[in-house]
């Protein structure tokens, strides 16, 4: 991971995240953008998600007064075309506001680009590639300070070959139980070495059955963080029937924990 974030800042190329929902793809761009001192702009993505909502807009309500204020003036149609398509009118969304940042580079995260369209995703190529941004009206926008750009996939959908050759790529798994022990202690400085084991060694056994919604890093300390509300020092059944919603999602999986932590002792 050091490594794929060192090449991303000395290339200047970006860099797609992958792997399961919950493993810290997120927070990565996060930290970059904490480290660097330097803005973080985030596009969260979607089905459906298209160019008004991702690049630009055009503030039509404004446009429509300019025109109505141009109605007396001397200008020919094309000086007053030229006026409305200005970029007093345009409404910057995140992927044009990364490429026009006046004074630094930002980190631009497009988060779950599994989630949007094919369509939104062949758009992105010109981005990826030469950091600008083609508009009708206006022509190319070329980046003013290129950003750091971090993609992120759960693989919801395999994502296209020309989007990948133009990003460096890094595939984050679930951590080692000693990984996720020293996240959570981190995160959870209070925590004591019996409880902290038994949580985090309870959740590694968890993601080796047929869930519905294998809990992540994010899970594990929320529901490490639960139990230390309700001052538990220690797994046991009782603990777990009362914070198994701080863990899992499912009424399903819920369920099926209960039903075996019935026959597990805890020590």
């Amino acid at each position: 991971m050091a490594t794929a974030l060192f090449l991303m800042l000395a290339l200047r190329k970006p860099l797609l995240l992958e792997g399961p929902p919950g493993v810290g793809k997120t927070e990565i761009a996060l930290v970059v953008s904490e480290l660097l001192q330097t803005p973080l702009i985030r596009l969260q993505c979607y089905e459906g998600l298209d160019v008004n909502a991702a690049v630009y807009e055009w503030n039509y309500q404004k446009q429509l007064l300019g025109i109505k204020l141009q109605e007396g003036s001397s200008l020919s149609v094309g000086d007053k075309e030229k006026h409305i398509f200005g970029p007093d009118y345009l409404l910057k969304r995140p992927l044009l506001q990364s490429i026009t940042h006046e004074s630094q580079s930002p980190v631009l995260l497009i988060d779950e680009l599994d989630r949007s369209d094919e369509e939104f995703e062949a758009f992105l190529l010109e981005l990826l590639s030469a950091f600008q941004i083609s508009i009708p009206e206006m022509g190319t926008i070329r980046a003013t300070h290129k950003p750091y750009i971090i993609l992120t996939s759960n693989r919801t959908r395999e994502l296209s070959d020309a989007l990948k050759r133009r990003c460096l790529y890094h595939w984050i798994d679930y951590p080692s139980l000693e990984k996720e022990m020293a996240i959570v202690q981190k995160r959870l400085p209070q925590i004591e070495t019996q409880l902290l084991t038994q949580v985090v060694a309870f959740v590694q056994d968890l993601r080796q059955q047929k869930l519905l919604k294998t809990p992540g890093i994010s899970e594990t300390i929320d529901w490490a963080e639960s139990l230390l509300v309700l001052g538990h020092r220690e797994l046991s059944q009782q603990a777990v029937r009362q914070t198994m919603g701080s863990l899992l999602k499912s009424v399903d999986d819920i369920r099926l924990v209960h039903h075996e932590a019935a026959s597990v002792r805890y020590e």
